[in-house]
């Protein structure tokens, strides 16, 4: 498959870049998890006013009618600045849910209201619920609000996981198709984080020195860094196939949303892994930067679908094929 971004996806990407990097990210995110979320919020206001939050809303409902390719444009400069809250809920499952079972709350999603989504078993607690306008149960095919019990923490400190309730069923909608949604914005995530790390680690290493040399000057260091750049490399067409599977409603979309969460997770993953050795011991010290991004790769590798789940489905699918 050949695909490759047209001037419209890079120019998104770019204005949605430069608005996250003038943000100071680091800052929000400490703020994020300390509980002052209004920095945080602040950022998701800018952003509603680009348009990000209503890229899947449809034109008659204030969004901007958008497929899953500029999803997941979007999603990876998210992920690469790592953005806290419920990303993947609020762009991606929740204008699928409410487009089905509640239209009349799209015009509010697409303003820059947080929707976050529990789907058990795969997703038994609803991310950031205790900053989110609306919080969503998905049980089956059949979608509700929720209320959200205390909250859980996780490895990473910008996000708050809650138990839910149903308290009132709204309708019905295609779970499968949501969740694939929920899935591919993860991975797109999960992509944007592994070239941030590795931008960060090959800037590091050309500053950093040992016996007199920059380490990035030595062949093993090199090395893993290259290895990280390929395995990005190899993960990002599977994404964008994903993305255009589900445009396209191909009836394999979900094995190939499946290859790409697996295969961004492990790049970003083995990202986390060099970042950290490259950098020591203090890149996992909660006041190195790099830990902000470390700690949300280790979240999201289980999000929307552990890698075995998502392992087995790409191999059910391949055996019934």
């Amino acid at each position: 498959m050949r695909f490759t971004l047209d001037s419209s996806h890079q120019d998104f990407a770019s204005s949605i870049d430069a608005l996250l990097t003038k943000a100071d990210m680091p800052a929000v995110i400490r703020a994020w998890n300390s509980g002052d979320t209004a920095p945080g919020l602040e950022v998701w206001h800018r952003l509603a006013e680009t348009g990000v939050n209503g890229l899947l809303v449809p034109e008659e409902h204030d969004g901007l009618g958008a497929d899953a390719i500029d999803l997941v444009v979007a999603v990876e400069q998210l992920g690469r600045h790592a953005v806290p809250g419920p990303v993947a809920e609020t762009l991606a499952v929740a204008p699928a849910l409410l487009t089905a079972v509640a239209p009349e709350r799209l015009s509010t999603a697409a303003s820059g209201s947080l929707t976050t989504v529990a789907a058990p078993p795969e997703v038994p607690y609803a991310l950031d619920a205790d900053v989110a306008d609306l919080v969503l149960l998905l049980d089956g095919d059949t979608v509700g609000v929720a209320t959200a019990g205390s909250a859980r923490s996780s490895v990473d400190q910008a996000r708050r996981l809650h138990p839910v309730t149903a308290a009132e069923t709204l309708g019905r909608a295609d779970a499968a198709a949501a969740f694939d949604l929920g899935a591919l914005a993860t991975a797109a995530q999960l992509q944007g984080l592994g070239q941030a790390m590795l931008e960060t680690s090959t800037e590091y290493v050309q500053q950093r020195k040992q016996f007199g040399r920059a380490i990035g000057q030595f062949q093993a260091i090199k090395h893993h860094l290259a290895e990280v750049a390929v395995a990005l490399e190899m993960s990002r067409p599977l994404l964008h196939g994903a993305a255009l599977a589900v445009r396209d409603g191909s009836s394999d979309a979900g094995r190939d949303v499946s290859a790409a969460k697996v295969a961004c997770g492990d790049a970003a993953y083995r990202a986390g892994r060099i970042a950290l050795q490259v950098h020591g011991a203090v890149g996992y010290t909660q006041e190195h930067d790099l830990s902000l991004w470390l700690t949300k790769v280790r979240a999201l590798v289980t999000s929307w679908g552990t890698p075995s789940w998502h392992r087995d489905r790409v191999l059910d699918a391949v055996v019934a094929s």
